[in-house]
């Protein structure tokens, strides 16, 4: 066997930089040992293992310190000196807590090992060097330099460079949705040195050697390269490797080896788990446990004080004392034992009720129809288990603008090419009638999706056979499926504008009628920019071609001969002065045009196209002539033609190139290296693609280095941002280039276009082109493909590559594309402004088309006042922003009631500013005048922002303000910005799901933010504050019950209850009912909450806190001494005293919950019922059975004397009254002064029961197989309708 000879050793201290691969079956030791440091593609996501489950589950749950306050206290109460009852009594609060949290993580941790024994299982091809062939075997033995033979719709198990594929052009198609959820088709490449199509891949003859970098979390780079047995190197990147968890489509054999596998695969990486935050209700929560701790210690320490004076007050006591110990000494101990009696004052059963509870919420508002979107059969996610409440806190609100605003399904709207600007008026009309259309459905909406997800999810039901050589795909799913892609604007929805459409229909003007005056109206040169624009929207994008009964990477069209022979193009040409067309055969192609066209999409598998031999021998003709091509699977050429499904990676792509096929330049076909394009009175021909530089966020554009089809020049494409190519295409250079008077008019006329396409709210770009030389291309490709195969700082290098190429550009002209506002997104901007909620829109797009979709959706109003701060250097930033504080500042008593109304229609300030000037007002110096002026300002709009400034915008505004953020968006641009908010939302719309992915909650439409936080967050946050209050409201009124009796029992730390009673009171037989306020409470209803914004306001503050600590005193004190003064006198015992009390309290505190509770329903009376059921069901078993239980607090025999008592019932009824009167005046009282949301809600309720319970019932019966259904028998729970609630 070949025995792989790396040129150099193997160093240990190199392998922390980067890593070496080859085949894993290789003879040579220092690369086997290398490959053995590797981690196996076995993967482990549980937590815990046999034996590491009680050490390490212990350990986490000690992280939270009240665990370790009552852990210390049950071991406290083993020390005989200041034991205060039974040391396992004291045991059982703590393990009862650790054990449910304990047995949770278990039932998690089992769930994930399950799904890991799955997924390790799983069987693939791998290659045995023994056997000589693959076999099967487990994922979980997958190693790297491992060799992995996959088939269509298999799911690839690690990280593999691509070697080898069945298609003949070396490309392989896969779909990402398992690892981002997006499932339009990526392309992938075989790497460079990849085998002839024809000749079968072996492991075996793989002698090259990978180097690449160390394994990372980033989805969209791959660094490396690798070298041949020549000593060639051949850059690598992620177009060469398919990724684990991503599924081979469209592809029938592929064949890789593993780079990656197990925990270091980038999808392992990016699998952090569900979202982790801690909300600010927790952070407070932490606060006022601290104040409980601090109430305690004053508490303890005035019994320890007590106990001590009153041991040395004592005067010949009647009962046994120790003399001999010390009255300091005394109150000493009596101090911790203080500490275990009160110890319930800390609410041990919270953290865990709380945990509870969101997830009961999190189950109402996943089931929430209201967010339900029928036309993405999508619903919201909650992705985030517990930050709920967070949602009823938010004052601020940054929102991307494409895809969340706004549709994000772009329509070709108006272009303007060589300084002309054509309006398409026609398809304004048209767009005009299609959005006031009521009836529109999906169906009209469903062309500029491209790349819709229903189309993309098809290609799940392909069949692959092994034995065939036909791969069908994308039939039609449904009779739904077949309107759409029937519908007439399912292929196209641009009307050419009809002065453009007479220009570019000269070129099918026969050479006959070139002398008969046809261009006298249009200049050649003019004619020049039109050909080149349409060829630029066509060709510089990344989109895959498909038809509905042929796979997406191969097209089979009609078989036609083009309307002219080259020769004859040339001709006509020759004949116009064309410019760019003037030497047709200077530069020479560097192959022959025989053996260009014949490699261009050879004869294959399933539906390839086939150029026959050109007829054409003029040896100065760049491209042959293509008479016709094969139809290899015999479709109908017409229909194919006219049904091409264009898989655009934006929608934005997707637009343009639909706007170039209304005007009759189609993109055919696509190959890695070769595209065919169909030009208006030309035909198809093909066209070299030799590079291709992909759009990024940094340089804000993308190229596309060609072969030009007609002169076979060296032409670059460019299409991008407006603010970026406009600086790019300042001074063309060439000989070629038009005069500098005539550009400097393009120029000046294209920029009056884009400023009015910007005040439209239309989406601008610009393009371009650049023709090479031969000598500077190749000056440029070497220094590329130097950057490709670089492996440290290679993204610098490719985009200093990149500008290197893109400079000096020609202006061809812009477009304008329409990008329509999602429904009801006005009304959910005024009401979150109503709501007291700050909107902020950080976008990229222009200055002028942010302010209009402001004025759009109701953000900029005409009584507001535009500011607005666009500054070339950052002195004059920073005098800006002072003028503009003091502007605001002057006409601030006129804006005073702005800020209490936004809706009012007084004048309030709306800043928009741009990024080179937020770049200044994001700096040290700058930041705090930035921040004032914003606070000062209804609304900020941020221009030109890129992704890292917005997220410091919500980042700034989060640290410095010390305010709740939302961040919403939809994109991969959106990211950053949510992770740094405090509560992230994604919108699953057309740009994939990254922004879902990494949000802590995901919503199909931005007007489903409305409900999500002015009813779901107004609810969660209410619920939670007010169960957490009323957890320290009966901690508080109990434990003071024992402390008021220390008063008469010297401060000994003796209780009258009995110590199995103390212990469940508040673990059990009082935890239920605010578990069921926690989910189910409503206090106002949704409607009312949408109708009134204003009603969503905080409402834990400090004070109510204390408030309600002050309550629970009282309540405890007429708890306490109402039996007192009622049994004074009187032979009972301590336990016999402290029956009445303990049964007062359970009925205070269970009815302080109705008191307080706005929704009650038969769950929450039977439930109460069960509380009170249970501790009088266990008092007396307890009291009856229990002979020698809990010495010295036995309760044999007190309980049934008690309840045989009319003096019991009369002092339970008395107190419990009595203690309740200043609360039920309170409520009362409230309800008196703020009554419109209470009044009408039963009758809402009742009015809407039935209706909302048919319709939960048709859901469930629509949707039975998607998981749980929702609660159709308490209607008062979740709504359905505008006027039920939630």
């Amino acid at each position: 066997m070949h025995s792989l000879k790396l040129p150099f050793h193997i160093h240990r201290e190199r392998l922390p930089r980067k890593r070496i691969v080859g085949p894993s079956f290789a003879e040579d030791e220092d690369l086997k040992k290398v490959l053995k440091s590797y981690q196996s593609n076995k993967i482990r996501t549980t937590k815990y293992s046999f034996l590491s489950f009680l050490p390490k589950n212990l350990f986490e749950q000690l992280h939270r310190i009240a665990n370790i306050y009552f852990i210390f206290l049950a071991a406290l109460n083993f020390v005989p000196v200041v034991e205060a009852f039974q040391p396992e009594v004291s045991l059982v609060p703590i393990v009862l807590v650790l054990s449910v949290t304990a047995i949770k993580d278990v039932f998690e941790d089992f769930r994930r090992f399950h799904s890991d024994r799955l997924v390790n299982r799983q069987l693939c091809d791998l290659y045995s060097s023994a056997q000589k062939d693959y076999v099967d075997c487990c994922w979980k033995d997958v190693r790297v330099g491992d060799f992995v033979r996959l088939s269509c719709n298999e799911i690839i198990p690690a990280d593999m460079v691509l070697l080898y594929s069945s298609d003949p052009r070396g490309v392989c198609y896969i779909e990402t949705a398992n690892l981002d959820g997006e499932t339009n088709l990526k392309q992938r490449q075989v790497v460079g040195f990849a085998p002839q199509s024809d000749s079968q891949f072996s492991p075996e003859n793989f002698h090259s050697r990978i180097e690449c970098e160390n394994p990372n979390n980033d989805l969209n780079r791959f660094r490396g390269f690798i070298e041949h047995a020549s000593g060639v190197r051949v850059g690598l990147h992620s177009s060469n490797v398919l990724l684990r968890s991503c599924t081979i489509r469209n592809t029938e054999t592929v064949i890789g080896i593993v780079v990656y596998a197990g925990h270091e695969t980038k999808a392992m990486m990016n699998n952090s788990g569900p979202r982790y935050k801690r909300s600010l209700l927790e952070r407070r929560l932490n606060r006022d446990i601290l104040w409980c701790v601090a109430l305690l210690i004053v508490m303890c320490l005035i019994a320890a004080v007590g106990h001590g004076l009153w041991l040395k007050n004592l005067k010949d006591p009647i009962f046994q004392v120790d003399g001999e110990m010390s009255p300091a000494l005394a109150a000493f101990y009596v101090f911790w034992t203080m500490i275990i009696v009160l110890q319930v004052l800390i609410p041990i059963s919270l953290y865990v009720s709380i945990e509870i509870v969101k997830l009961g919420q999190i189950y109402f508002i996943h089931n929430d129809l209201d967010m339900y979107n029928e036309e993405q059969d999508s619903r919201i996610q909650c992705r985030a288990l517990n930050i709920t409440e967070d949602l009823g806190q938010i004052q601020y609100v940054f929102s991307d603008k494409t895809g969340t605003l706004t549709e994000n399904k772009m329509v070709f709207r108006r272009c303007s090419i060589f300084g002309v600007e054509y309006p398409h008026e026609e398809n304004a009309r048209r767009l005009a009638v299609y959005e006031e259309d009521p009836n529109r459905g999906a169906s009209r909406t469903v062309t500029l999706k491209s790349a819709c997800s229903r189309k993309s999810l098809t290609c799940r039901s392909l069949s692959c056979n092994r034995s065939s050589v036909s791969l069908h795909t994308l039939t039609a799913e449904s009779g739904e499926e077949d309107q759409l892609s029937s519908h007439p604007q399912a292929k196209t929805d641009v009307v050419p504008d009809p002065a453009l459409e007479k220009k570019l229909n000269s070129l099918c003007s026969s050479l006959l009628h070139l002398s008969d005056g046809l261009f006298k109206t249009t200049s050649n040169l003019e004619l020049t920019y039109i050909t080149d624009f349409f060829l630029a929207l066509t060709i510089c994008n990344t989109v895959v071609v498909s038809s509905p009964g042929q796979p997406r990477h191969v097209v089979s069209g009609p078989a036609r001969t083009p309307l002219k022979s080259l020769e004859e193009i040339k001709v006509m040409f020759q004949r116009l002065s064309f410019s760019p067309f003037t030497t047709m055969s200077t530069p020479q192609m560097k192959s022959s045009p025989r053996s260009f066209t014949s490699r261009l999409f050879i004869r294959g598998k399933s539906g390839s196209l086939t150029f026959p031999t050109p007829t054409n021998n003029s040896p100065s003709c760049p491209n042959p002539e293509p008479e016709s091509y094969e139809e290899t699977n015999g479709s109908s050429g017409e229909d194919s033609e006219d049904e091409l499904l264009y898989e655009a990676e934006s929608p934005d792509e997707a637009a343009l190139v639909h706007a170039a096929r209304a005007y009759h330049c189609t993109l055919r076909a696509r190959s890695p290296e070769n595209l065919l394009v169909e030009l208006p009175g030309i035909g198809s021909l093909p066209v070299r693609l030799l590079h291709v530089l992909p759009f990024d966020s940094n340089r804000k554009r993308m190229s596309v280095v060609v072969r030009h089809p007609l002169t076979g020049e060296l032409v670059v494409y460019t299409k991008g941002a407006d603010s970026v190519i406009m600086d790019l295409a300042e001074r063309p250079k060439g000989r070629k280039a038009p005069s500098a008077e005539l550009y400097s008019h393009i120029r000046e006329q294209t920029q009056k276009h884009l400023d009015a396409y910007a005040r439209e709210g239309l989406r601008t770009l610009c393009i371009a082109k650049k023709v090479l030389e031969e000598e500077e291309y190749d000056v440029w490709m070497k220094r590329q493909l130097l950057a490709e195969s670089s492996i440290e700082n290679r993204e610098e290098l490719l985009l200093e590559s990149a500008q290197r190429l893109e400079t000096n550009l020609t202006l061809l002209g812009s477009t304008g594309i329409v990008d329509r506002l999602q429904e009801e997104v006005p009304e959910t901007i005024e009401a979150l402004q109503r709501a007291g909620i700050k909107v902020w829109v950080l976008t990229g797009d222009k200055q002028e088309t942010a302010i209009n979709i402001a004025n759009a959706c109701k953000l900029l109003r005409s009584s507001d006042q535009l500011l607005t701060a666009n500054c070339d250097n950052k002195d004059a930033c920073a005098a800006l922003l002072n003028e503009l504080i003091v502007e605001v500042q002057c006409g601030q008593e006129g804006v005073s009631e702005q800020r209490e109304d936004p809706s009012s229609g007084s004048t309030g300030f709306i800043l928009a500013i741009d990024g080179r000037t937020l770049d200044w007002a994001l700096q040290e110096d700058l930041r705090s005048s930035f921040l004032e002026l914003s606070r000062k300002c209804k609304a900020v709009l941020c221009c030109r922002s890129t992704p890292l400034q917005k997220s410091k915008v919500v980042q700034l505004v989060r640290d410095h303000l010390r305010v709740m953020t939302l961040a919403v968006g939809d994109g991969a641009n959106d990211v950053s910005m949510i992770q740094v908010a405090d509560v992230g939302i994604g919108i699953s719309g057309q740009e994939g799901m990254q922004a879902v992915m990494s949000s802590d909650f995901a919503i199909p439409r931005f007007h489903h933010l409305r409900k999500l936080l002015l009813v779901h967050g107004h609810w969660c946050y209410h619920r939670l504050a007010n169960m957490i209050l009323y957890f320290f409201y009966k901690n508080v009124m109990y434990v003071n019950l024992l402390f008021w009796y220390q008063f008469f029992c010297g401060f000994s730390g003796s209780v009258m209850i009995n110590s199995w009673v103390l212990i469940l009171f508040n673990l059990l037989f009082t935890s239920v009912p605010p578990l069921i306020y926690g989910v189910l409470d409503q206090d106002t209803a949704a409607d009312a909450l949408e109708e009134h914004p204003e009603l969503y306001q905080a409402v834990y503050v400090p004070s109510i806190f204390w408030i309600t600590i002050l309550d629970a005193f009282y309540q405890s004190c007429i708890c306490f001494f109402i039996p007192y003064f009622a049994l004074a006198g009187s032979d009972v015992d301590g336990l016999s005293f402290g029956s009445p009390i303990n049964t007062s309290a359970l009925f205070i505190i269970l009815l302080h919950q109705v008191i307080e509770s706005h929704t009650l329903t038969w769950i929450h009376a039977l439930v109460l019922f069960l509380s009170a059921a249970s501790y009088f069901a266990f008092v007396l078993l307890f009291s009856t059975f229990c002979i020698v239980c809990s010495h010295p607090t036995n309760l044999l025999g007190v309980e049934p004397r008690q309840l045989s008592t009319p003096l019991f019932y009369v002092i339970c009824a008395v107190t419990t009254v009595t203690a309740l009167i200043p609360r039920i005046f309170f409520r009362s009282l409230f309800n008196t002064v703020h009554p419109s949301a209470l009044l009408t809600k039963d009758q809402r309720q009742e009015a809407a029961s039935e209706s909302y319970r048919r319709r939960m019932q048709r859901w469930n019966q629509n949707h039975a197989r998607t998981g749980l259904p929702v609660c159709a028998d308490n209607p008062g729970l979740v709504p359905g309708q505008e006027e039920v609630l939630s």
